[in-house]
C-alpha cells in the first residue's frame, strides 16, 4: 500500500522498520523487491550487516540524514513501518545516553537485586522510570548514572522529557494509521505460512553463524534458528513464530494507538480502496497532490 502511495505522489519511501536495516535479511521482514526500490526511492533498508548492533540511536542519526536528504531535493518523504520507537526517535526529541560496553558487561554479572538496590538507594523515585523488575533496564540505568551522573528522575525532569511526553514534535509531520481490522491472527499466520513457502528457513539457516544480537531478536528468525541448529523442529518454530508475531501486532497496536497525533482509517478489505482512501485522505488533509 506504501508503495502505491509513494508511486501516486512521487515521494521516497523512508522505513522505519528495525529490521529491514539488515542486508540478507530479506524474506523475514518483507523487503520490497529490488525492482521497486528501483522505481520508487528507499531508504533505511539495507544498512548494515546482520552481525553489527545496529542501535535505535545509530538508526536515528542515519534516519535523519535520510529525511534531509530528500528535503534537500525538495521531495516528499513518506515514513513507514513497523517500530514506533524507530519512528519516535526519527521525528521527536529523543536524545540517547552513551554508551560502554566495558561498563554494561560489569553491571550484567552483578546480581540483579543488588544492582537495584543500587539505584533506588541512588533515585528513590527510580521506579517511576524504570521498570525495576527488568534486570535490562536497571543495568541501563546504572549504566547511565556511571556514565553521565543522571539519574533517571534526572532525565524524566529535562524539558525534552516533557515534549517527548506530551508528544510534541521535532519535526512537524502528519501520520495515518490504517486499523488492522478483523481477522488479524488468521492474516498472521497465513503470511508466515508464505514466508516459508519462499524460503525463510533457508534465509535463516544462511545467516546463522554471522547474525548479530540485535538482529536473531527479529521475530521469525529468533524463533527459526533453533529449527536450523536442530534445537526444534520445524512445526515447533512456526508455531513459536506465529504466536511471537500476533504477541508483537498487540504490541504495536497498543504503542501506536497512545499516540495522539495519529489519524485512524477504517479498514477496507479490498486492497484497492484501502490505497484509494489512503491517497484521498493525504491529498485533502496534508495537502499533497499528485
Amino acid at each position: 500500500m506504501a508503495e502505491a502511495v509513494a508511486e501516486h505522489f512521487g515521494a521516497s519511501i523512508v522505513s522505519v522498520d528495525s529490521m529491514q536495516v539488515y542486508r540478507r535479511m530479506d524474506i523475514g521482514t518483507a523487503k520490497p523487491s529490488r525492482e521497486t526500490t528501483q522505481r520508487i526511492p528507499h531508504f533505511m533498508i539495507d544498512v548494515v550487516d546482520p552481525s553489527v548492533d545496529f542501535s535505535v540511536r545509530a538508526f536515528q542519526e542515519a534516519g535523519r540524514g535520510a529525511l534531509e536528504a530528500v528535503a534537500a531535493t525538495g521531495g516528499r518523504a513518506l515514513i513507514v513501518g513497523g517500530s514506533g520507537l524507530h519512528l519516535r526517535c526519527l521525528v521527536d526529541p529523543m536524545t540517547f545516553a552513551p554508551t560502554d560496553p566495558a561498563v554494561r558487561s560489569r553491571l550484567e554479572t552483578e546480581p540483579h537485586e543488588d544492582l537495584r538496590n543500587q539505584l533506588v538507594s541512588l533515585d528513590p523515585m527510580a521506579g517511576d522510570h524504570v521498570d525495576v523488575r527488568n534486570p535490562r533496564r536497571v543495568v541501563r540505568a546504572m549504566e547511565v548514572i556511571e556514565l553521565t551522573g543522571e539519574t533517571p528522575s534526572d532525565r524524566a525532569a529535562k524539558p525534552e522529557a516533557a515534549a517527548l511526553a506530551a508528544y510534541v514534535p521535532l519535526i512537524p509531520f502528519t501520520a495515518y494509521g490504517l486499523d488492522a481490522g478483523h481477522h488479524t491472527s488468521a492474516r498472521v499466520e497465513r503470511r508466515f505460512s508464505e514466508m516459508l513457502d519462499d524460503g525463510l528457513l533457508d534465509e535463516v539457516a544462511s545467516l546463522a553463524g554471522a547474525i548479530g544480537p540485535t538482529a536473531r531478536q527479529a521475530v521469525g528468525y529468533k524463533e527459526l534458528l533453533p529449527v536450523v541448529g536442530g534445537l526444534r523442529t520445524l512445526e515447533e518454530g512456526r508455531l513459536d513464530a506465529i504466536r511471537a508475531t500476533r504477541a508483537l501486532v498487540r504490541r504495536q497496536r497498543t504503542f501506536f494507538r497512545r499516540d495522539p497525533r495519529i489519524c485512524w482509517l477504517p479498514w477496507q478489505d479490498d486492497e484497492g480502496r484501502r490505497v484509494d482512501q489512503v491517497i484521498e485522505v493525504i491529498g485533502e488533509e496534508a495537502g499533497w497532490s499528485s
